[in-house]
């Protein structure tokens, strides 16, 4: 018996529709598929569990953890570990759930926290984009061997700059400061001249020039055209430079002596150093570790897209 394969044509008002291909069949879950899948989770579920473990231990009481180490549940459900990081606490009530007496400035230590990391972005990123247009557009003797020799600036180790630096603050006084935290990245580094440089490559010439021809300047070409072009990549630089000034803790350990200049990071160690004689409150200290991580993960869930489409971009130039 023959089959028909002539195309049905479905008539709907007065337009004709062709229909040449059959709908397509949904997709059959092979073993491969699965086995990916699976490790993707697994990944996942391994990426994760330190957050959980985090907010478990915080969530717990702190005379009660060593009992219950093995359990993956609060073990007496507290918010005393949240209590004694926002000061909630008496001295004697913090010391008789397990934690130190010592009163904990944790609001001067975020305040501290947020202008360090917002003086690092704002004068990194402007001072870097500036460098980075530097680079890619105007046109001077031995560009491009300049370019070679500050790129060569990323294979440097930060820690052999960190002597030399503190020399340099301690000099100009600016020691337990918070300026002095900020200064030694606040200006630009080879990442981030880098990262714009790539995309400002990318901007069409003709759009420049047509500025250029109707009486604009370089730097209000800068200023009003090449930045708002570049708004997506400048963003994702802010964010990424805001993450790392925010997690920054060895170089302000070595600058900041008292609760003043103190930042989230370093305060975390001194929290950690008031053990009490039962042990570390590792209730309070889990409870201070995700509140001064958490604005930050927060800021990048909200933007990794961004970021990875960003990055990803740039580096094809």
């Amino acid at each position: 018996m023959a089959t028909d394969t002539t195309p049905t044509v479905a008539t709907v008002g007065p337009v004709a529709v062709r229909r040449d291909t059959p709908p397509a069949e949904p997709r059959r879950l092979n073993f491969g598929r699965a086995l990916a899948w699976s490790f993707m989770i697994l990944v996942i579920l391994v990426s994760l569990f330190p957050f959980y473990w985090m907010l478990r231990t915080a969530l717990s009481s702190n005379n009660a953890l060593y009992a219950g180490s093995g359990s993956l549940l609060p073990v007496q459900t507290s918010a005393g570990g949240f209590e004694r990081v926002f000061g909630l606490q008496t001295g004697q009530e913090a010391i008789d759930a397990g934690g130190a007496g010592q009163a904990i400035n944790f609001w001067r230590y975020l305040f501290n926290s947020v202008v360090v990391s917002t003086l690092i972005t704002a004068g990194q990123v402007f001072f870097s984009a500036m460098a980075a247009y530097a680079f890619a557009r105007l046109q001077w003797k031995h560009r491009e061997k300049v370019f070679a020799f500050f790129l060569a600036g990323l294979m440097i180790p930060a820690i052999f700059t960190l002597l030399p630096n503190f020399v340099l603050i301690k000099q100009l006084g600016l020691v337990d400061t918070l300026l002095g935290i900020a200064l030694p990245t606040m200006f630009m580094t080879p990442f981030a001249v880098f990262f714009l440089r790539q995309f400002f490559l990318g901007i069409s010439r003709e759009v420049e020039e047509a500025a250029l021809m109707d009486g604009a300047s370089k730097v209000r070409v800068f200023f009003r055209l090449i930045i708002p072009m570049s708004l997506a990549p400048i963003t994702t630089l802010a964010i990424l430079t805001y993450i790392a000034s925010w997690n920054e803790y060895f170089w302000a350990l070595m600058v900041s002596y008292t609760d003043k200049s103190r930042v989230l990071t370093v305060a975390l160690g001194v929290f950690k150093s008031q053990t009490p004689q039962t042990g570390p409150d590792w209730s309070g200290l889990m409870a201070a570790t995700l509140v001064a991580a958490l604005p930050m993960l927060v800021l990048f869930m909200l933007f990794a897209k961004r970021i990875v489409n960003s990055i990803g971009f740039s580096g094809i130039k």
